[in-house]
């Protein structure tokens, strides 16, 4: 096996201890522990330090150690990894990270190759769950404008969240959506109900990514699903269904960056419609010059916009500050700028503020 600086394993084992416990904090005890073995074996020097070393430089707690979990994933999911399926909870497996390892390790040192395409990629991932907080903004934008809403997404993914009108939502007696939908957010909500009786009209929905997923396609499901960690099997199942409705309403997601996508779009005016930019979990990614730039869009936009064709941006993102998700939205004409709920990152309940 190739030797690998003492320098380059001390540091990439000391990255993956974070993110080990990252997966802890985040309610994944099973690649916790997994993790925390793949820190030891970059340590030591083994077939993990191998394969993760040319890559030393990728931001690893962003992303390194998802793409090389997500690659492992893949092959468990398509059926490659019996030995180590039997202890991946997501198909049916018992759960155990401890006697999974030996298996885990056996695979990274024999099928590294099978693995490299995972590691050059960013992640790929399209949280359904989100909907549930999203849906506060969609709604209360609905509920405000009291116009049709013409979706336009950054940083799609497979534009899962662009079909948000095609899952259901409930709390006691007010509901929201597709009371048929396989994809159901019942009683998560604190504070504030979210507007369900709101006039909540989906006209048009488009996205973009830099590498947009076809959630339609086999290949396009495997890669979402093997992103999701194992041991959350709600978010799991909750994917499956997603992805089965994506079957049967289409969603157009154009590959292209955000800014100079979304000048295209924003120059298509629409009238008698809000037109609502929107993006979760994705304002991090991008650069600080493309950041600056969507800003410009936006306002310049915004000050075009009337009552007849209002335009809102809607936006749940991490703060720097605090563990949990923000929802803003800005709406225009006025530049009104409010928090309409916080959450996880995942799925989980969403504290809604008040109007």
């Amino acid at each position: 096996m190739k030797q690998i600086d003492v320098g380059v394993r001390s540091r990439l084992a000391s990255l993956a201890r974070d993110q080990a416990r990252s997966f802890e904090q985040l309610g994944s005890p099973f690649y916790a522990v997994l993790f925390g073995s793949v820190a030891d074996d970059i340590e030591e020097g083994g077939p993990c330090a191998a394969l993760l070393a040319p890559y030393v430089d990728v931001p690893f707690g962003a992303t390194l150690g998802t793409r090389l979990l997500g690659g492992v994933h893949r092959l468990v999911l398509e059926g490659e990894a019996d030995d180590l399926a039997k202890h991946y909870p997501s198909v049916d497996g018992d759960g155990d990270a401890g006697a999974a390892w030996p298996k885990f390790r056996e695979l990274v040192a024999m099928r590294s190759e099978e693995l490299e395409p995972y590691l050059q990629r960013a992640p790929q991932t399209n949280e359904v769950g989100r909907s549930a907080a999203l849906a506060v903004g969609f709604l209360r934008i609905a509920a405000t404008t009291g116009r049709p809403l013409r979706l336009l997404e950054i940083g799609s993914s497979a534009g899962l969240n662009l079909r948000f009108d095609r899952y259901y939502y409930s709390d006691g007696d007010f509901s929201f959506g597709d009371p048929r939908s396989p994809v159901r957010f019942v009683d998560l909500w604190d504070g504030s109900i979210p507007d369900f009786d709101a006039d909540c009209v989906v006209a048009e929905r488009r996205g973009c990514d830099t590498n947009p997923v076809d959630p339609t396609a086999e290949d396009g499901r495997l890669t979402l699903l093997s992103y999701v960690w194992p041991d959350q099997r709600e978010r799991f199942d909750m994917l499956r269904h997603a992805l089965d409705v994506a079957q049967d309403f289409p969603a157009i997601v154009d590959r292209a960056e955000a800014a100079e996508w979304l000048e295209r779009r924003l120059a298509e005016r629409r009238d008698r419609a809000t037109t609502v930019v929107f993006h979760s979990v994705v304002w991090g990614y991008l650069e600080e010059s493309e950041q600056a730039r969507v800003w410009e869009l936006l306002d310049s936009a915004g000050a075009q916009a009337t009552a007849d064709a209002p335009l809102a941006w809607l936006r749940l993102e991490p703060t720097a500050y605090t563990e949990h998700a923000e929802l803003w939205c800005t709406t225009w004409p006025g530049a009104d700028e409010r928090m309409l709920a916080t959450s996880g990152f995942h799925l989980g309940r969403v504290n809604c503020m008040g109007s």
